[in-house]
């Protein structure tokens, strides 16, 4: 990881010069250029990313709460609301690794006009890990026994014990900074309850929220006060969530419609055909993410009753490495690649596939093989014992509920692998759930991905930055959602191993790169042989703007509306 810190010299100040010179021409009053109209297929339910692992959740927050770091679109962390990147260089980093110090920039205010200050660090902290409530984001404050506030401007986090990559607290997009004054009434189990707040934040960003209508439309205004002179460009924004990936890549690249289109997850053609309409231009990049079959390792039995089927253990047969083997085995990941991404995709056998540094090259997955699943199924003894074409174990059918948002390439998923199922004995019923409830983290929804109310199920996710710590986080035992936690957290196959929190433990107190990456490559190792996931494609994150807007810098690390303030409206 590369740091960004303030201020620039030599070469570096040269270049930012000759960028200010070319941006000269798009200088001049806030809210010059009108309106910017977004649209994101999963609609967002919430803008409060503490209470939703949703992306679409997490990402049109970003327009409004910020943290005090981000990355930018190379990866590199660069300071946000604060002065510099703290590193052990600049004394901002204990020499023991247990420290790190935040120096807030003077100055700063929330858009209602109040001072923002070290102390709006201290509750988020507070907030996310009361222990009677739940945070969707409780892996980012992993480890830390305190936040303390010396001064209206400085942060200093305390670890439990040395943490070499301390880079997780008030860092990225799902890592915000909420203001204190708002959220006050709002800690613990009362924090789902805090609608107002959860809809309508006060935040640093560029923009306000002006309206918010839940799995339908935001509308956002130029926030008045915020920090950088004549920005943002737009006055106002429209963020229409909802529909599908095929009528989002339409509305940017052929009507026109809207200006911005996210994660247009559609076969390589449909996209190609789009794009001759002339309106707008594909992006893609390549981070972390990864479309996946999470594995429940709980009894989703809908006999248990609502509040034991995601909790009580273990499954009745997918836990049996036979069972998830020849699931693996029988799928075709090229081919999934190739009618659903074409060159935005690649196999992968990987939870974490980049940065290379981290990433396993234990596995060989990318040719299919039915027989040999068949065969791994048979020495295991699970067998159709009453000829009906479905193995049984212990007497029970191998008869799987799978999964997954609604979506022409999921679906497309979908009936592909129940195929390939079929062929070694495991019978499938499919189902599909409007994207925008599947990800919405509504604590009162049966079908939410983290209630998990099926066997396996599909979906992609990421994370920010490019240390894996806090996203392989998400595979210890207390992070599972439950009851308890108001069914936050991110362990949604609820994978609970001894070994696998001590190793996380060991990377998390390890500070030579090159041993992180072997711990990182066996902790990914240790979730997909026992379990937790079968991983299928590593995603290229593709999205569409409009010709004519400018200033568009594709994030594959962070969110995608990270830069949005530098947005604006070109000639074309």
């Amino acid at each position: 990881m590369r740091l960004v810190t303030r201020p620039l010299i030599g070469a570096a100040a040269a270049a930012a010069l000759a960028s200010m010179a070319l941006a000269s021409d798009h200088e001049g009053p806030r809210g010059r250029d009108g309106e910017v109209k977004i649209i994101y297929w999963q609609a967002p339910s919430i803008l409060n990313p503490y209470l939703s692992g949703g992306t679409k959740d997490v990402e049109s927050a970003s327009l409004v709460i910020e943290p005090l770091a981000r990355y930018d679109e190379n990866g590199n962390l660069t300071p946000w609301l604060v002065d510099e990147i703290p590193t052990v260089a600049n004394g901002g980093v204990s020499q023991d690794l247990t420290q790190i110090t935040w120096k807030v920039t003077e100055g700063l205010v929330w858009s209602d006009g109040t001072p923002f200050t070290s102390a709006d660090a201290k509750f988020t902290y507070d907030y996310c890990t009361h222990p009677e409530g739940g945070c969707a984001q409780a892996t980012k404050y992993e480890g830390v026994v305190s936040v303390e506030t010396p001064d209206a401007l400085t942060v200093v986090v305390t670890f439990d014990k040395p943490t070499p990559n301390p880079y997780g607290p008030f860092v990225g997009g799902e890592a915000p900074v909420i203001q204190a004054a708002q959220f006050a009434d709002c800690l613990g189990a009362k924090a789902p309850e805090c609608t107002e707040a959860n809809f309508n934040p006060i935040g640093t960003g560029p923009f306000v929220v002006t309206e918010f209508k839940p799995n339908d439309v935001i509308s956002f205004a130029a926030n008045e006060n915020y920090r950088v002179e004549g920005k943002p460009a737009f006055a106002t924004v429209t963020f229409k969530g909802g529909g599908d990936a095929t009528a989002a890549g339409r509305a940017v690249m052929e009507t026109g419609e809207f200006d911005y289109a996210w994660n247009l997850q559609l076969a390589p053609d449909v996209i190609a055909k789009m794009q001759e309409g002339g309106m707008g231009t594909p992006i893609a990049g390549f981070g972390p993410l990864v479309e996946r079959l999470m594995l429940n390792n709980t009894n989703p039995n809908p006999g248990l009753g609502p509040d034991e089927r995601s909790v009580v253990r273990p499954h009745p047969f997918l836990q049996d490495p036979a069972v998830y083997n020849a699931m693996s085995m029988a799928i075709d990941r090229p081919l999934l690649v190739d009618i659903g991404y074409g060159q935005a995709g690649r196999v992968t056998c990987n939870w974490v596939p980049v940065p290379q540094i981290y990433a396993s090259t234990t596995f060989d997955c990318s040719t299919q093989d039915i027989a040999g699943a068949n065969a791994l199924l048979d020495s295991a003894g699970i067998l159709d014992t009453d000829g009906d074409g479905v193995r049984e174990k212990d007497g029970v059918p191998l008869s799987i509920l799978y999964q997954t948002s609604t979506n022409a390439v999921r679906q497309d998923f979908q009936a592909l692998i129940k195929q390939w199922w079929a062929e070694i004995g495991i019978e499938t019923e499919l189902r599909n759930i409007n994207a925008s409830v599947f990800f919405g983290g509504d604590p009162g929804s049966p079908d939410t991905f983290q209630k998990f109310y099926a066997d396996v199920e599909m979906y992609a996710n990421t994370f920010n930055g490019t240390d894996p710590q806090a996203y392989l986080g998400n595979g210890l035992c207390d992070k599972a959602p439950s009851p308890e936690t108001q069914w936050q957290g991110e362990n949604i196959s609820r994978f609970c191993m001894d070994e696998y929190d001590a190793l996380h433990a060991e990377l998390s107190k390890t500070a030579d790169i090159k041993r992180r990456g072997e711990i990182a490559a066996r902790l990914n190792d240790t979730a997909i042989e026992n379990g937790m996931m079968i991983p299928l494609v590593h995603r290229g994150r593709l999205s569409a703007h409009a010709n004519s807007l400018g200033g568009i810098k594709l994030n594959v690390w962070d969110s995608e509306l990270w830069n949005i303030s530098d947005w604006y409206r070109t000639g074309n």
